[in-house]
């Protein structure tokens, strides 16, 4: 732990130039009585660090003293800069380690090039969040990592919305996928691999028994495979009328594989509202998109998902009036 220490305090140093005794004792979480400590013994081991008193002192590294990591042009070093501490490795509690990689990477630079850091950090910033995209609750990630590291297999629980049920069942994990910074497990069952979502797996627990990895399977080439099945899976199709009043506000209300299907300039009936066959994900999707339409959608087929609608509406109308309230 000492040796990562010294190593991170080192790195500072190169990065920033001088700090006080009481910041690096921030940053690296110790008592400053420790920073002393850690810069006797960096003395000792030969790296010219110092320490000064006063109005502009502090530590710091004698300026000639350098890592430099060569062989970097000045775009790839921007790319470096562009990156930033993904959601995914927070939830795996990565982001320590990562911030220290970065850290190191930086410091190891040359001053022309660590000089581009913060015009490059205030010029390009990555967001891979969605709009409005709540905090993805993944109680079981860290279990199902342990797991994956120790090639152990895991008793998970899985809850299934669309039934409204859970169900128990051993999983190999094989690796975790972050997409769009929600969590995916591809596992094996059976001899053939899956994938479920993380945040729909309610209990996961650690087994005894250990597995084989099957030989040849490669993470990235399965997801992408996957994903280009998955994607191309027949969607579930609504027949709707839709009223003139929402057709401009329609792309905002039926999801990403609808707004695909939606015609450039759809032709009205005479009453003014139009007919679609609109593509969803699933019956549950369709009906949760469709229903905040209100009055100004029309569901033509298929009759479940009418049926549906008009119960959903029946129920919300029914509980207030039990309210007795208007």
């Amino acid at each position: 732990m000492r040796a990562d220490r010294l190593l991170s305090l080192l790195m500072l140093l190169q990065t920033r130039g001088g700090m006080s005794a009481r910041e690096l004792a921030d940053e690296l979480e110790v008592s400053e009585r420790t920073i002393y400590r850690d810069i006797t013994a960096l003395s000792a081991s030969g790296v010219p660090v110092y320490a000064s008193r006063g109005p502009g002192g502090g530590v710091r590294l004698v300026e000639e003293y350098r890592t430099t990591l060569t062989g970097l042009t000045p775009d790839e070093t921007r790319a470096l800069f562009t990156m930033n501490i993904p959601a995914p490795l927070i939830q795996l509690g990565m982001d320590e380690t990562f911030k220290g990689a970065l850290l190191k990477l930086s410091a190891s630079l040359p001053d022309t090039r660590r000089a581009d850091e913060s015009r490059t950090r205030q010029r390009i910033l990555l967001d891979s969040s969605w709009w409005f995209q709540s905090e993805q609750q993944v109680p079981c990630l860290q279990t199902i990592q342990q797991a994956l590291w120790a090639d152990r297999r895991l008793k998970i629980k899985v809850r299934w919305d669309f039934f409204n049920t859970e169900f128990e069942q051993q999983a190999e994990p094989y690796g975790l996928v972050a997409k769009a910074n929600i969590w995916y497990l591809v596992y094996g069952r059976g001899g053939n691999p899956h994938v479920a979502r993380v945040s729909q797996i309610v209990e996961a627990e650690m087994i005894a028994d250990g597995f084989i990895r099957p030989p040849g399977f490669d993470l990235a080439a399965f997801w992408e495979t996957w994903c280009e099945e998955y994607e191309s899976q027949p969607p579930f199709m609504a027949k709707v009328r839709v009223a003139p009043a929402v057709l401009n506000l329609l792309a905002e209300y039926v999801g990403e594989r609808a707004r695909g299907g939606l015609p450039p300039s759809p032709l009205p009936a005479a009453d003014g509202w139009v007919t679609l066959d609109l593509p969803f994900e699933s019956f549950v999707v369709a009906r949760t998109r469709l229903l905040g339409l209100g009055r100004d959608v029309e569901v033509l087929e298929p009759a479940p998902l009418r049926k549906s609608l008009i119960d959903f509406a029946e129920q919300v109308v029914g509980f207030y009036k039990e309210q007795g309230r208007p």
